[in-house]
Formats: structure tokens, C-alpha cells, sequence
């Protein structure tokens, strides 16, 4: 009986350890979510604010925010005013807060100073890289050198 008793307490206690170790884990991750014209250096971004057109971008359902008439409007492009707005070189800034949104008087006067403020941020994926780099990066060969070298070595073999 003292032995059914132990084992039992044991095993509650085990299930009290296992369940409070389990729920001390949480990660948020979205690279792979983020757009290609969004910030890079961030591995989570919920919102980006878009100082330029005062506009924002939900990552997760990829959605642009924008208020319209007397309502914030959630669509899957720019709105109409903006649809020649180059979002690669506009500046966005990262906005980890749920419904960034609602706090839209505060951030214009925050990052009122990145208006007009274009070509000034590292982006995920740069839409004029062709890849190219103006030949700075080809491969020149299979890395094993073309048999020209001075021979220099502190080698002591005859020749």
C-alpha cells in the first residue's frame, strides 16, 4: 500500500514538473512571411509603418492598412492615392504591437522624420540587384588557382 501511495505521488509530481517546463517555451518567428521590399535584421515584424504614405502593413496576412473616410481599410494593395508609390524605397519602420493601427497619431509624430526619407534602409531583396554586381562577384574558376603562382613556399625538395 505505502508503495501504491509513493508511486502515485511520484507520478503527480512528475505531470506538476513536466506541464510548468512545457509552457515556459514561446518563439515567434515570420522570416519567411516578410515580404522581399520589407526591412531586413528582423526575424518577427508584425506591422510595418510607412511614414511616406502613413500607411501600414500587416506581415501576417500580408494586408496593407490605411484609414479611409472615417474607417481603417485593410486591403491586399496600396490604396488607389499611392498605387505608383515605389514601396522598395520607402522607409518603414517595425511595429511589434497588436493593431499597430489604433496608435496611428502617435506614431506619425514619432517617425514623422523618416518621410521622404528613401534609399536609407537594407531591405529583404533589393529589386534593382540583378545579381549581376557589376562582375565583382563572378566565379573565376573552381578555386584550385591557374597554376601561376611565384612558388615561394619554404619547401627544401629539389626542383
Amino acid at each position: 500500500m505505502k508503495k501504491t501511495m509513493l508511486s502515485m505521488l511520484l507520478g503527480i509530481a512528475s505531470l506538476a514538473i513536466t506541464n510548468t517546463s512545457k509552457a515556459q517555451v514561446s518563439v515567434n518567428i515570420n522570416i519567411g512571411a516578410q515580404p522581399e521590399w520589407g526591412p531586413s535584421g528582423y526575424n518577427y515584424a508584425e506591422y510595418y509603418y510607412m511614414p511616406d504614405i502613413e500607411t501600414y502593413y500587416y506581415v501576417p496576412k500580408k494586408q496593407f492598412v490605411y484609414f479611409s473616410g472615417n474607417r481603417w481599410v485593410f486591403g491586399a494593395g496600396l490604396p488607389p492615392a499611392y498605387s505608383n508609390y515605389d514601396i522598395y524605397s520607402g522607409y518603414k519602420v517595425v511595429v511589434n504591437k497588436p493593431n499597430a493601427y489604433k496608435y496611428f497619431n502617435d506614431h506619425k509624430v514619432k517617425y514623422a522624420r523618416y518621410k521622404n526619407y528613401k534609399n536609407h534602409q537594407v531591405i529583404i531583396k533589393n529589386k534593382h540587384d540583378n545579381g549581376n554586381h557589376n562582375g565583382q562577384y563572378k566565379n573565376k574558376g573552381n578555386g584550385k588557382g591557374n597554376g601561376n603562382g611565384k612558388g615561394k613556399g619554404n619547401g627544401k625538395g629539389k626542383h
